[in-house]
């Protein structure tokens, strides 16, 4: 793209000069990277010694595959030759399935739902119908499917389609009635029509409603039956254009099954009954059944059920035929599940399901209609899952699904994405996962086993994990773009379940889902795990391959922060714990509704919201609690939200802080180290004199994402824009900001009671899935709106009592230079506030590891205090030369290990400290990212050598120092929708592109980006979208993806037998060409369905070019392209002939007209 080769000019002309600003591309607002003249001369002039590798040809941006279950599903299909399922959405999206391994997505440009599928079977292609009223031809042929015709219909709407085995023509049904034939090689409309009027009787006067149903007789394909939805059946002979037979029944038809021998057909009714018809006797079903009516005493027939939607009736050459359907159960149990029937010989099963049915499909073992079918599965496609029944088996068992389609088994909360861990971890956990897999499937093989998969040359092993609602965390091996569970942990296992009725019933803090995941942090060297829930608790995880019973050690903290005294800027006012017992709680939530806080009776004060078990716990092998760190009620106030956590095994400490301030604690020693507000980690440095920042109108940030200002989820989503809320984890962190709005307006008191609590405080709430969007905001007063929208960072009187409560918002252990100008470097902490301060803390540990377990650890403030424009997202630490330092960590290894017998065993610790030379200069480069702005520090002078002003108009949701071709850059996720990168450590922008708009909050809260030019997020409830923005993997993508189609012989048709022959009916003979032909039944009307040519062939040779298969592919589908103009050639030719020969033949009718007479007779 030009883009990049613009870029990369700028990359020149940035380092050239001292002091710049380049545009941040297209809506992200101005940027540009400043070198102050003069300071780089302190850092031992880092920018000639620094060679960045890094330029614009190294990114670019594309979507890698898409992991789940699709999202709200309405249709399916199977290929039984090829072996492939694909699903259909509401959407408008395609997933299509083979082998594990094989998992393609498409998506209609329309966004419209897909309301079928048809396999072209064994060719390589799909018909979809959506609810647009479009059809649509995939080409199966290449990695990507891409569209090869189009035929929208312009008056009539469509409502069912019929691809015969081995046919050319498609039969599409519509609403009016009528019945159209398309051919799928042109795509294009015959002129062959069966209207509604022709096909039943003319004494019948009222209309048959939408075609229901179709299909070709198995005995004879020039029979087609046509399903109308109020009970009428015609079989039409195509041949001499009239109805065969027709029947009549009272109750409206859903679905119409074949026998294979094509003589008989049965229909389900919308009275819960099954209706078998004989061709030869059509005036009335010569079998009637309710399955699930109840028989009634005297006889009569049996009452009726709720609908059967869908039966499928399947012979089998040995034993009873099957007859699978959906519904009919009976009305007097509303409480029973969603269920599929199987009825097989006189045996009735009942399959009940956790969710709603879609559709179903039988497996047969031959394509053919005409023979016996022979099912072996049932393949069930649920509004929230996908299963396969056995139906080999007498008790029905399920298969073990393959298929990552239980991400949202408990919605997702929170996302963590690691490339290149260590290679051991992924048979490490999936051995302790694989403990805990369920028992009773079916043992045989996954049926769906269609395409090719290979490894791919990316082979760097990856994990992603995801956090839920209900306190589970599941690891996923993502390597080589699939997903496979690796194992799961409950975290809520270390708490005691809540009984109705307790006192301290947490449903008074949140609503529902008290154990929801709200942060994760992962040390996959150490394997220490820790996770922050949103019932303000954090849990430390060792891992151990032992089987423990312990006690689960637990450590309660108190944070609090007084708002009243904060307001005056006198920091020597503001005790460590101050009095807070005027702070009357006003708790509202993301809901809308009130909750109460205070119990009856006495206030609640240093009690946590959930109860640790307190006898000793059976852990299995895998993540162990080790620690459980709780935040505690305050004077009748809850604990606020944990907003930032971090973890180092090295050092032993675990990190976390929110509104109020921030906590560490020794989870070696299991004390608490800190426990301080936010403005008290200053020490002598008072937060309030800082450079003041000119005042800008309230809602001038609303130009980024003014598209979104239609719903309650763009209310959320401007809401979120304030710059000191980070809504990446699905909680707010805003000091500035009245974090929730209520639907119930307050009283006075309610006003008054909120105001001495301070506006900065944001309230508890209910633990709000990341993939669950339907949050209602209403606002009640323009006021309240206004302050919700506040985007103001003045230092004017107004905005001292929204900055009183500064959020921690990120935290970072590291050896790093605490005071400017150490001589060595120390551990610290640095730690990021909502208003762009960051405060290094110095960490003193106990010189020798003997000690560790024994001598305390000593945190202080250094006094250092950088600053920043916006919320503090991410640190990073280079070494001189600009590579990456990564964060001290402990070597693993097993804490309950049986030839650990001694606990003196030493720790092995992995530092990586900066080389200190004898020379002052510099050794150490900070990175530190905002939502606004990125610097760059040299250390220990503390010069700011780069800075680059990431946008204006909107901000960063997400931020991360990544590594990509043994280079380092900083990748940036934008409110407005662009994926940037800079190089590091000048801060030159790489890449801005506006790729991803934030139609979502689900989006904000997930997307993360990792090492080698990866990033996913949540693009639905259910689905896990991957990308890239690498452009050496962009260009092996190809080669990494599955084959759809792999090249397979259509198995033969059985003999059928001379008598068969004789008897069984003229299908063999049916000549559909000669019938829908152009030349025998003309044009169809241009206004009834237009013609659109798709890109199926230009994006199959570009999909292809990047991979050893691309000069295949693209000779492959030039000799489509030939043979399609070819047969358009002919077509042509054929016409021109014809148009010749008629002229000829009009010629010669005149020439004999006039040959005999005379001149004067003209």
């Amino acid at each position: 793209m030009k883009k990049f080769n613009f870029r990369k000019v700028l990359d020149g002309l940035t380092a050239a000069s001292p002091v710049g600003s380049i545009g941040g591309g297209s809506g992200s607002g101005a940027g540009g990277s400043v070198h102050p003249g003069g300071t780089a001369g302190a850092a031992g002039t880092p920018r000639e010694e620094i060679q960045e590798t890094l330029t614009s040809d190294y990114f670019q941006i594309c979507k890698t595959v898409r992991h789940g279950f699709p999202y709200l599903p309405t249709a399916l299909a199977f290929d039984p030759v090829q072996k492939i399922l694909a699903i259909g959405t509401r959407t408008g999206a395609i997933r299509i399935l083979g082998r594990p391994g094989v998992d393609c997505y498409c998506q209609h440009e329309s966004g419209a739902a897909v309301l079928q599928l048809q396999f072209l079977i064994n060719e390589g292609a799909l018909v979809s119908a959506c609810a647009d009223d479009a059809l649509h031809l995939w080409n199966l042929r290449q990695k990507r499917p891409a569209i090869l015709h189009s035929l929208k219909f312009n008056r009539e709407r469509i409502t069912y389609c019929h691809l015969p085995f081995q046919s050319k023509w498609l039969y599409v049904g519509t609403e009016r009635g009528n019945t159209h034939i398309v051919n799928i090689e042109s795509f294009i409309l015959s002129g062959y029509v069966i209207m509604w009027n022709k096909a039943i009787e003319l004494s019948t006067k009222t209309h048959p409603g939408p075609v229901v149903h179709l299909s070709d007789s198995p005995r004879d394909e020039g029979k087609l039956l046509i399903g109308y939805e109020n009970g009428t059946i015609v079989f039409w002979d195509l041949r001499s254009k009239r109805a065969d037979l027709r029947a009549y029944y009272d109750e409206a038809i859903h679905s119409v099954a074949w026998h294979h021998e094509g003589k008989q057909f049965m229909c389900s009714h919308s009275d819960g009954s099954l209706t078998l018809w004989n061709l030869k006797s059509p005036n009335r079903p010569f079998q009637t059944t309710i399955p699930h009516g109840k028989v009634q005493r005297d006889g009569k027939k049996p009452e009726s059920c709720k609908p059967i939607l869908k039966v499928e009736y399947k012979t089998c050459k040995n034993s009873e035929p099957f007859v699978v359907f959906s519904g009919g159960l009976s009305y007097d149990k509303p409480c029973r599940r969603p269920s599929l029937t199987i009825m097989h010989g006189k045996a009735i099963t009942v399959l009940e399901m956790d969710h709603p049915i879609v559709d179903f499909l039988t497996l047969c073992e031959t394509p053919y209609p005409n023979e016996f079918q022979e099912p072996y599965a049932v393949v069930v496609l649920l509004e929230k899952d996908l299963i396969v029944v056995d139906l080999t088996q007498t008790n029905f068992p399920i298969f073990e699904n393959p298929y990552p389609i239980d991400i949202h088994e408990s919605p997702v909360t929170c996302t963590e994405y690691f490339a290149d861990c260590p290679p051991d971890l992924i048979p490490v956990l999936y051995s302790v996962g694989a403990k805990h897999k369920k028992q009773g499937y079916s043992n045989k093989e996954w049926p769906i086993s269609g395409g090719a998969w290979n490894l791919g040359a990316q082979t760097y092993p990856e994990i992603i994990i995801t956090g839920h609602a209900d306190g589970s965390v599941k690891f996923w091996d993502a390597s080589a773009i699939t997903l496979q569970m690796l194992y799961k942990l409950k975290t809520s296992k270390v708490f005691e379940k809540q009984k109705v009725g307790e006192g301290k019933a947490t449903a008074e803090i949140v609503e529902e889902d008290p154990f929801a995941v709200q942060m994760m942090y992962w040390c996959p060297e150490s394997r220490i795990f820790c996770v922050a829930g949103v019932s303000a608790y954090v849990i430390v995880y060792r891992f151990s391959k032992h089987e423990v019973n312990t006690e689960i050690a637990s450590l309660e903290v108190r944070l609090q922060c007084e708002v009243e005294d904060i307001i005056t800027p006198e920091p020597e006012t503001n005790p460590p714990f101050p009095d807070a017992s005027s702070q009357l709680p006003s708790l509202k939530s993301l809901s809308g509704s009130t909750n109460t806080v205070a119990c009856e009776g006495t206030m609640k004060d240093s009690i946590p919201c959930l109860s640790v078990k307190a006898r000793p716990v059976r852990m299995p092998p895998g993540y162990q609690a080790d620690l459980v760190i709780q935040l505690v009620w305050v004077d009748g106030e809850p604990p606020q939200q944990i907003t930032s956590l971090a973890v180092n095994s090295a050092y032993g400490l675990v990190a976390f802080g929110n509104c109020n301030g921030l906590a560490v604690v020794d989870f070696m020693q299991k004390t608490v180290l800190l426990s301080m507000g936010t403005l008290d980690l200053y020490g002598s440095s008072d937060p309030y004199q800082r450079q003041p920042r000119s005042p800008r109108k309230s809602r001038q940030f609303a130009a980024g994402l003014t598209e979104l200002s239609d719903s309650p989820v763009s209310l959320e989503l401007e809401r979120c824009k304030s710059p000191t809320s980070d809504h990446v984890n699905g909680h707010c962190t805003s000091p500035t900001s009245q974090s929730c709005s209520s639907g119930k307006r307050l009283s006075s008191a309610d006003v008054s009671r909120a105001n001495r609590r301070g506006p900065g405080r944001p309230p508890f709430r209910k633990a709000q899935s990341a993939a669950c969007m339907e949050i209602s905001l209403p606002v009640t007063t323009e006021e309240n709106r206004e302050n919700s929208f506040s985007r103001s960072r003045s230092s004017s009187v107004s905005s001292i009592d929204r900055d009183s409560k500064e959020a921690i918002t990120a935290l970072y252990f590291m050896e790093s230079f605490a005071r400017k100008n150490d001589s060595a470097v120390s551990s610290c902490l640095w730690v990021g506030t909502g208003l762009g301060m960051v405060i290094i803390l110095s960490l003193n540990l106990p010189a020798s590891d003997d000690l560790r377990q024994s001598e305390p650890v000593m945190v202080s403030p250094s006094g250092t205090v950088l600053t920043l424009k916006g919320a503090v997202l991410t640190f990073a630490c280079l070494d001189c030369m600009g590579t990456l330092t990564h964060q001290p960590y402990e070597v693993w290894r097993d804490p309950h290990s049986a030839d650990d017998g001694d606990k003196t065993r030493k720790r092995k610790l992995v530092m990586h400290s900066p080389s200190s030379s004898q020379d002052m200069g510099d050794h150490q480069f900070a990175v530190i990212c905002s939502e606004k702005q990125a610097k760059v520090f040299s250390l220990p002078s503390q010069t700011c050598l780069y800075v680059h002003n990431i946008t204006e108009t909107s901000f960063l949701l997400r931020a991360d120092v990544v590594t990509l071709c043994n280079s380092v850059c900083l990748a940036c996720f934008c409110a407005n929708g662009h994926i940037m990168t800079l190089s590091l450590p000048s801060l030159r922008p790489l890449l801005d592109i506006n790729y991803l708009p934030v139609t979502d909050m689900r989006i904000a809260r997930t997307f993360c980006f990792t090492n080698e030019g990866q990033a996913l997020y949540l693009s639905s409830p259910t689905e896990i979208q991957r990308l890239t923005y690498s452009q050496e993997m962009c260009d092996n993508l190809q080669d990494m993806l599955g084959d759809l189609f792999t090249p397979v012989e259509t198995p033969e048709a059985q003999n059928r037998g001379f008598l068969k022959g004789l008897f069984g009916g003229s299908g063999q003979a049916f000549d559909r060409e000669e019938l829908f032909g152009e030349a025998t039944a003309g044009k169809a009307s241009r206004s009834l369905a237009q013609h659109i040519p798709g890109s199926g062939g230009i994006e199959g040779v570009r999909g292809a070019a990047g991979g050893v298969i691309g000069d295949l592919t693209r000779a492959r589908i030039a000799l489509d392209e030939r043979g399609q103009k070819l047969g358009e050639l002919d077509e042509r030719t054929a016409s021109m002939m014809a148009s010749a020969e008629a002229f000829s033949k009009h010629a010669h009718e005149v020439m004999l007209k006039y040959k005999d007479k005379k001149w004067y007779q003209f």
